[in-house]
């Protein structure tokens, strides 16, 4: 879609009253007067559907300084026929509109040198001394640093630690887990196969980073943070960690059922989970990835697993958690203007505090003390110690799943090892690293709940409901193609075996089913019926999650 234009008739009435503007007259206006700097300039801004092209006239040799590097590396500016002054005008207004409302993608401007000295010491500390680095076209710079020096390692329970570099044992596959292909089952109704024509299929979802290169062995990659990055967050020491609000727990009768759903704090969820009380020592499932569209203002969207121990009334709770997050500003909702036709921001979208982009990324999290001083998101703060050379946590996952069209899954799977106590995580089936059993309390025995499924910040903006999504934003009656599922539940016993969770000991809940649902099912087909959703090579207990957020039966 082409986000700013003339139209075609416009067009053809100017075409004979001047020559197209082109570089070559950029380069001379640019030479006659004002500097060499004092130019029409051409922004692209990479933006869903296209790129956006705003002209502007600036004393500046930055005019383009909204527009994302990559895109303007990627997306060279087209001829494009220039209006008369009024709507040269125009187009520079809608510009700085642009730029103003997009500045809430950004940190301030201002910040005073003792913050920034305060910020560059943090990044010192995350960022390790690199022997490599990738940078990936979605615009993350992957650092590949030596396994004994990340960060891990300054944790005050980890100084003497020695890395476990794999687990002593993995977890006997399930015997129906075993029976299926799980990873990659092609559908296509129209053509038999392939992704075309209008068919789906199911696929295993990646890393964008790897499209750039790789990490040498004896390497760990790890995301760099940046001091953009550390302005988003309220202070430097919360960078990177959930942000709680005990005063507001107001649900204490729910908190047999989920840990995070009695908090009241504007979390949402659709989620199944197991009865509390038993010892589990992991789980696992297969969540297939997608974009949702959020509204709340450092709001998110995300699909996880996880495992638990502990009271979720008091300041003892353990989890462990991991999935896919999305957190987004985007460029959504459309506005014209005599001939003019651009995308502006929708509601009050601002910046996501940990990436500042809006793309599904992988993300771990971990606490021991109910999030209020341990843990933290991904490698931001010391604590999970990470082997793998070629899985960067909070690096995105693409491709992503689409209406109708392919679904792409991850598989998440977390274990304790039962010899040495770590809890170790494996993403699509290569081993990431693990949580070291000193981190914890309870977790340093067992877990007593295991919880899937999807949450969403809702504040209430405006008086009304978030229109954030859940999932792909779609009720869970919609079915494969078009819901977003959790398939083949499993969590590990005491044996250290992956066990099929049986559809009678999972229960659900949502708190608002009219604005987001869940609903469970169980599939035993063993061979497949080659459709790509359940029956087409065993999803076992799984569930259908998400919904849009506001609706006219969710004001």
């Amino acid at each position: 879609m082409l986000l700013l234009h003339h139209t075609a008739d416009t067009k053809r009435r100017r075409r004979k009253k001047r020559e197209p503007f082109s570089s070559s007259s950029s380069s001379s206006s640019s030479s006659s007067g004002g500097g060499p700097c004092a130019a029409q300039c051409c922004c692209a801004a990479g933006v869903r559907g296209g790129d956006l092209l705003v002209w502007a006239t600036s004393s500046s040799c930055r005019c383009c300084s909204g527009a994302s590097s990559a895109a303007l590396a990627s997306s060279p500016a087209p001829t494009i026929h220039l209006g008369n002054t009024i709507t040269q005008q125009l187009m520079l207004l809608l510009f700085l509109l642009l730029l103003l409302v997009a500045s809430s993608c950004a940190p301030a401007a201002a910040v005073s040198p003792a913050k920034m000295a305060r910020i560059q010491m943090h990044l010192d500390r995350i960022n390790k001394p690199a022997v490599r680095s990738i940078q990936s076209e979605d615009g993350d710079t992957i650092d590949c640093v030596p396994r004994h020096k990340q960060h891990a390692l300054d944790h005050p329970l980890l100084r003497a630690h020695t890395i476990q570099t794999a687990p002593t044992v993995f977890p006997a596959p399930a015997a129906a887990a075993a029976a299926a292909t799980v990873m990659k089952t092609a559908w296509n109704r129209s053509s038999g196969g392939g992704g075309g024509g209008g068919g789906r299929e199911r696929r295993g979802a990646w890393q964008t980073w790897h499209h750039r290169g790789h990490c040498p062995r004896g390497t760990v990659a790890i995301r760099r943070t940046t001091a953009d990055d550390v302005l988003r967050a309220r202070s430097v020491a919360r960078f990177g960690r959930k942000h709680k609000k005990k005063e507001l727990y107001r649900d204490a009768p729910r908190a047999a059922n989920a840990p995070d759903v009695i908090t009241g704090n504007g979390h949402e969820h659709a989620i199944a989970y197991t009865a509390a009380g038993g010892e589990v020592y992991g789980a696992k499932a297969t969540i297939n990835v997608w974009d949702p569209a959020i509204q709340e203002s450092n709001g998110f969207s995300l699909s996880q697993l996880w495992v638990l121990s502990g009271s979720f009334n008091g300041s003892d709770l353990n989890s462990i958690e991991a999935g896919w997050q999305y957190q987004q500003c985007e460029w959504v909702a459309e506005h014209t203007h005599a001939d003019l036709h651009v995308s502006l921001p929708a509601r009050d979208q601002v910046s996501p505090e940990l990436y500042g982009d809006s793309r599904p990324r992988l993300f771990t999290y971990w606490t021991s003390d109910a999030y209020e001083a341990t843990g933290c998101y991904n490698a931001l703060c010391p604590g999970f110690v990470q082997t793998s050379s070629r899985i960067a946590i909070g690096a995105s996952i693409s491709p992503v799943s689409s209406p109708a069209g392919p679904q792409y899954d991850i598989t998440v799977l977390i274990w304790k090892d039962p010899k040495l106590g770590n809890w170790w995580l494996s993403y699509g089936g290569h081993l990431v690293g693990y949580w070291p059993a000193q981190l914890f309390t309870h977790l340093a025995d067992h877990a007593t709940m295991v919880e899937w499924g999807g949450e969403v910040v809702n504040t209430s903006p405006g008086g009304v409901h978030t229109a954030t999504q859940m999932g792909s934003g779609r009720f869970a009656a919609e079915g494969f193609g078009r819901a977003s599922y959790f398939r083949n539940l499993e969590t590990v016993d005491a044996d250290n075996s992956l066990a099929e969770v049986p559809f009678d000991a999972v229960q659900t809940l949502a708190e608002d089913a009219a604005c987001y649902d869940i609903r469970k099912a169980y599939d035993d087909h063993r061979h497949g019926s080659g459709d790509g959703g359940p029956g087409s090579g065993g999803w076992g207990t799984h569930f259908y999650y998400g919904g849009p957020g506001r609706n006219p039966a969710c004001p």
